[in-house]
């Protein structure tokens, strides 16, 4: 041991021997290779605590696997625990639980030796464990925008340390895709009060929930739950009463699982966000001893006051982002055909909810004379406006397409019109059009002269799969985006001979890696590979380029094969 001239070694005895804070040393296995002399005095360690007994062994604490998997991690990852909370087996009381603290231990070389763990009695540094548990919902709510992602992470975020079970129940179905509650009919003791968004438990079977997640959660009309929601009021029963003539005689489903799982202390936190009530959490003990206290309801509701504004937010955007769909399904083509002329295969994707949906469209047009007219466009933006946008764009072209125009003109006429909408749209009727722009490429095909004419809006240029299995992207000059108001566009003529293949995509296929000229070369790679049949190379190259979907953006392929020459 060192210290300072004049230090008294005595205390440092008293540190490691007569302290009311335990020492233990674990191994790389997570076996104790050292230990105090307090380690007696704490009732969380069994009697035969010994060196060499393994972790789960000597710790007398409901599901000590929790603290095996916490010091997995900290000598894994490096990073202190500070303030995990343990309670003896067989406690009653509120003051006999421990905060653990759990520090790696590394060799001169850098290499971790194991795990040192320092306990003390909950009445040393309580607010430990809160700020762990703080900081821990801090890093982990709020990085999706999905709300049954961000529900399921409040939830286990407080299992065990605040509580032994934990749901999160919300009014709206919205994320669920479910009927509104409303809709549901009522039984003869209970209405449908919730949606069950997310549930945590110490027992991975969740034993204590009554509904599993996506389903409705029933509940008397006059209950604590009912009565939070209307209130926007925490419930708070610290010891819950089970005896007759409480909440819980017309209840008897719940009574009878709380009894089973021997649930003792309760806590019901409404979520509110932006002075909406979108739910309750609900917060239970039954392994862990110890009563709710006033502190835990205050972190109780720290909680769920930072996980419903996130779950507000992911509520809106899961509103957007369906209401979205639904136009672009709405105004998108659903039966195409390129008749005689060509074979077509399509695909699209939807972005995911942190992008939003976009503004992807393509459309086969049957012209005169056997021609078709191929169309691929991609709005600029995210979300209903993009959505919306786009069917203007697309009966737009469909419109100009009968006209029989060049594809040159035809974007160029596109443009004009874009921008005319775009400034009927802005507000106050200003002459300055608001943002209102798409990439796009529009071909014609003559079957007759087996010649492509193309026209670019600063679109990906387009590949071509030629009969011997050869890929070529079309050089096509790159004009501006339309409804920017340039209206300067050039054409270029490609021959396609008999049963080649012309890919037209959006930008959401090639810059998966944000690398366009890596993604170029992977589409060259998979348009190459040998197909069965058209549908089947539209599905290979999506899979191949995008195997876990779209994220950023969304991803459109039109596939058309050319037909052997005839007689048109």
């Amino acid at each position: 041991m060192f210290g300072r001239p004049g230090f008294d070694q005595g205390a440092g005895d008293a540190l490691f021997h007569h302290s009311p804070i335990s020492l233990v040393i674990w191994d790389r296995e997570l076996r104790c290779v050292w230990f105090n002399d307090s380690v007696h005095n704490q009732n969380i360690y069994t009697s035969e605590m010994e060196l060499g007994g393994y972790v789960t062994d000597v710790i007398r604490a409901p599901h000590p696997e929790f603290l095996e998997r916490a010091m997995e991690r900290v000598f894994r990852d490096g990073v202190p625990l500070v303030g995990y909370e343990l309670w003896p087996t067989g406690a009653r009381v509120a003051d006999r639980y421990y905060h653990v603290a759990l520090i790696r231990l590394d060799g001169a070389d850098g290499r971790p030796l194991g795990v040192c763990s320092v306990t003390a009695p909950a009445s040393i540094g309580q607010q430990g464990g809160r700020l762990r548990l703080l900081n821990e919902a801090k890093s982990r709510i709020g990085t999706d925008l999905d709300p049954l992602v961000t529900s399921q992470r409040l939830a286990e975020t407080a299992v065990p340390n605040l509580a032994d079970y934990v749901t999160i129940d919300l009014v709206q179905a919205v994320p669920l895709d479910k009927e509104p509650l409303r809709r549901l009919k009522s039984t003869g003791t209970s209405i449908p009060g919730f949606y069950r968004a997310a549930a945590a438990s110490i027992h991975d079977d969740l034993r204590e929930s009554l509904w599993a997640r996506g389903t409705p959660v029933y509940v008397p009309p006059a209950s604590p739950f009912t009565t939070v929601l209307k209130n926007r009021r925490s419930y708070f029963e610290p010891v819950l009463d089970t005896s007759p003539g409480t909440w819980l005689d017309n209840d008897p489903d719940r009574a009878q699982v709380i009894r089973q799982t021997g649930m003792h202390s309760l806590m019901i936190v409404p979520l509110q966000a932006r002075g909406a009530t979108l739910g309750i959490a609900v917060f239970v003990r039954s392994q862990n001893p110890v009563p709710f206290s006033r502190a835990d309801l205050a972190l109780a509701e720290e909680l769920a006051a930072r996980a419903a504004l996130i779950i507000d937010n992911a509520l809106r955007y899961t509103r957007e982002r369906t209401t979205a769909l639904a136009i672009q399904r709405a105004l998108m083509p659903h039966h195409l055909s390129g008749g005689s002329t060509v074979e077509v295969a399509t695909r699209y994707l939807p972005a995911d909810m942190h992008a939003g949906v976009g503004g992807d469209w393509l459309d086969v047009i049957q012209l005169s004379d056997a021609r078709v007219a191929l169309v691929v466009g991609d709005v600029i933006g995210h979300g209903i406006n993009a959505a919306v946008t786009m069917g203007r764009l697309r009966a737009t072209t469909r419109a100009l397409s009968k006209l029989e125009l060049p594809p040159a003109e035809l974007l160029r006429l596109t443009d004009e019109l874009a921008v005319d909408i775009a400034r009927d749209c802005s507000e106050g009727g200003t002459s300055t059009p608001s943002a209102f722009g798409a990439t796009c490429l529009y071909g014609v095909y003559d079957p007759k002269s087996q010649r492509c004419t193309m026209s670019s809006a600063g679109h990906p240029p387009p590949a071509i799969v030629f009969p011997d299995g050869s890929v070529d992207f079309v050089e096509v000059p790159p004009g501006a985006p339309v409804g920017v108001g340039l209206g300067s566009f050039e054409s270029t003529e490609v021959e396609l001979p008999d049963s080649s293949v012309m890919a037209l995509y959006s930008d959401g296929l090639i810059e998966m890696d944000h690398d366009i000229d890596r993604g170029l070369q992977r589409l060259r790679t998979a348009l190459a590979s040998p197909f069965s049949s058209l549908n089947n190379l539209c599905t290979s190259v999506v899979d191949t380029l995008a195997p876990d979907g779209p994220v950023d953006d969304d991803i459109t392929l039109l596939l058309a094969r050319t037909h052997p020459a005839a007689d048109y």
